[in-house]
């Protein structure tokens, strides 16, 4: 689905490095899995978790066999957006990401035409888009945690995309990212393979990837591009 810093057009860089000596029945774990545009593209013993209650509920809702509507108004979108305790769960989360401009949570409500200047449904799109997912991730465990709460097995590939440092933000609550480096220093010394998405990471963190692209979520900062990198901490191999 599309979800404002998903790393859907970077998976397939990354995933041959994050999942290259991964062994069998060797758990694979996202603690911010977003529009779960990465593990949809994981086989094997899998666990995503968010904080975002209504996106979650909206996962849970795609695994159950849920479909969300083909057409969601600006009326409809506005009233969701500000009656949130009136809808379910499930389709706050769906128009909030997936209605909205560049999946920016009830971020505006997404508009434009096609290249044949016929009006696009933005509803419609993140419907198929989804319902495209679902069989993908039917065995995902699920959870809607605060990342520091999860417990799983070490040995674990343990593949983080957090909020950004200095960007758009798009998370519910403001984002510690001093304690996320420590927690993934601690993932680190309990031998787990840890990967984390980032711009920028501190110097005991390795850079393995690197790419410059386009991103909305530089936008606050005045910035058209940025360099989006992948990390490991110093002294665990590629």
């Amino acid at each position: 689905m599309k979800y404002m810093g998903s790393k859907s057009r970077h998976a397939k860089y990354i995933l041959p490095i994050i999942l290259e000596d991964r062994k069998p029945n060797q758990w694979y774990i996202e603690p911010f899995a977003g529009g779960f545009n990465v593990i949809d593209k994981v086989g094997g013993k899998r666990l995503a978790n968010d904080t975002h209650p209504y996106l979650i509920a909206l996962y849970r809702a795609i695994q159950d066999g849920w479909e969300p509507p083909d057409n969601i108004t600006e009326e409809e979108y506005l009233d969701i957006r500000d009656n949130k305790n009136k809808y379910p769960d499930a389709l706050v989360g769906f128009v909030g990401f997936g209605c909205s401009y560049s999946g920016k949570w009830f971020g505006g409500y997404a508009r434009g035409n096609t290249s044949k200047g016929e009006p696009r449904n933005y509803c419609q799109e993140s419907k198929r888009n989804i319902l495209r997912q679902a069989e993908k991730i039917k065995d995902v465990y699920i959870f809607n945690l605060d990342y520091r709460r999860l417990i799983f097995p070490n040995h674990s590939i343990v593949y983080c995309d957090p909020p950004y440092a200095n960007t758009t933000t798009y998370a519910i609550d403001e984002f510690d990212h001093s304690s996320f480096w420590d927690w993934c220093r601690e993932l680190h010394q309990k031998n787990n393979r840890v990967y984390v998405s980032e711009y920028e990471a501190p110097d005991d963190f390795v850079c393995v990837w690197s790419r410059k692209i386009n991103n909305s979520l530089t936008q606050d900062t005045g910035a058209k591009q940025g360099i989006e990198r992948l990390f490991i901490p110093v002294g665990q191999a590629n």
